[in-house]
């Protein structure tokens, strides 16, 4: 009787401790699911003004703010890609060379100290444009112009400049099409070239560039709905110009407020500028995106947090097996005993060498006497022809 009962506690107790870690289990794989809820493990930023000339001040100005906010947030500039069609710090015009302000009371300079440009000039175009997303570059384009994304980045897309219904200008010479954008998304999709897209677009009519997008896990906001203007916020009396647009005033006003923890989301993002401040009606396209807004986080786009998890334990790393282990001279080329040979730079204009070896170099010239006859002799031939 005495080992029937043994028996059923012991049964009993393999029962509890079998339900203890299921449970515990179950209660890892939430905690890991919570922890890469994203999805994502790296940030890029594309950032592109496409307009030239003084008057575009403020889309410069834009660009840069956006520009400002995503380094803040943690980006850095190695994955980051800057466009911009014209050059406003050092513009002749400006009162204040080597400074772009995005209100009249001169707060922020957005151009700072240590602003990296990629593309300036006449080096936006529409087809960099695209070659940057697809990645279809030539071999010889240095990293920093590349957009070197995986399937597991998400990637902010901001654009501003001169638009209209289903279209963008670049510097007053050409235009991308909704059609030609929305196919580069999707090359990007072909080629696992992205995770999420956040694309934002500050121009007249911007919510016509989203119409046509089609490619998975995309979000879409535009400032302006088809038929409306986005229209510019202020003026700055010193420049003569508009110094920001509406939209993206609010949008920066908003992000300054986020800090690299915050838990405000895309659905908070979604209302930065009503209509009663922005004029115009901006507008969201949500339909190709699987998360819900309401959940996903700003710096999902914006920044580049990482979740980081502390522990006390002790984590033992196996030693790779192909590893040799050596030390001194037994180590495969070691340089021990040899005389390392002293290395200088090279001289890349080498004037005082060439100068030298000229004078040193023997020269050969006619003698002296050899040269006073040949000029007596050309002398008397001379006279006796005149005679």
């Amino acid at each position: 009787m005495a080992a029937h009962s043994g028996r059923n506690w012991a049964g009993l107790m393999f029962l509890c401790l079998l339900f203890v870690s299921v449970a515990a289990s179950s209660n890892v794989e939430d905690q890991v699911g919570g922890f890469f809820k994203s999805g994502h493990t790296n940030n890029w930023a594309v950032l592109v003004c496409t307009s030239r000339f003084w008057f575009n001040y403020r889309h410069i100005a834009n660009t840069l703010s956006v520009y400002r906010s995503v380094k803040r947030l943690g980006i850095p500039d190695s994955q980051i890609i800057l466009m911009l069609a014209d050059d406003m710090a050092c513009n002749p015009r400006n009162p204040r060379p080597a400074t772009v302000f995005n209100n009249a009371n001169q707060h922020i300079n957005v151009y700072g100290d240590n602003v990296e440009v990629d593309y300036r000039g006449y080096e936006v175009t529409v087809e960099n444009f695209i070659r940057v997303l697809t990645g279809r570059l030539p071999p010889s384009t240095p990293r920093s112009k590349r957009l070197l994304t995986d399937d597991r980045s998400n990637v902010l897309v901001y654009m501003t400049g001169h638009g209209g219904e289903g279209f963008l200008k670049f510097q007053d010479a050409e235009e991308i099409s909704n059609v030609e954008l929305a196919d580069a998304f999707q090359q990007m999709w072909q080629k696992n070239r992205y995770h999420e897209i956040l694309f934002m677009i500050d121009t007249c009519q911007a919510v016509s560039m989203y119409h046509k997008f089609y490619s998975p896990n995309v979000i879409g906001i535009g400032s302006a709905q088809v038929g409306e203007d986005s229209l510019s916020h202020h003026v700055d009396p010193s420049i003569g110009v508009y110094i920001i647009d509406r939209y993206t005033y609010y949008l920066l006003e908003f992000l300054e407020t986020v800090t690299p923890d915050s838990k405000k989301t895309l659905a908070d993002l979604f209302r930065v500028c009503p209509k009663r401040v922005c004029v115009s009606t901006p507008g969201v396209r949500t339909d190709l995106f699987t998360r819900d807004p309401n959940t996903v986080l700003i710096t999902d786009f914006f920044g580049s947090v990482r979740n980081v998890e502390i522990t006390t334990e002790t984590i033992t790393l196996k030693r790779n097996d192909t590893a040799q282990l050596c030390s001194g001279s037994s180590c495969p080329g070691s340089r021990r005993g040899k005389r390392r040979k002293k290395l200088a730079y090279a001289n890349q204009f080498p004037v005082e060498a060439a100068y030298e070896e000229e004078v040193t170099k023997p020269q050969w010239h006619f003698p002296m006497y050899f040269v006073a006859a040949l000029s007596v002799f050309f002398i008397t031939v001379v006279s006796a022809f005149r005679i």
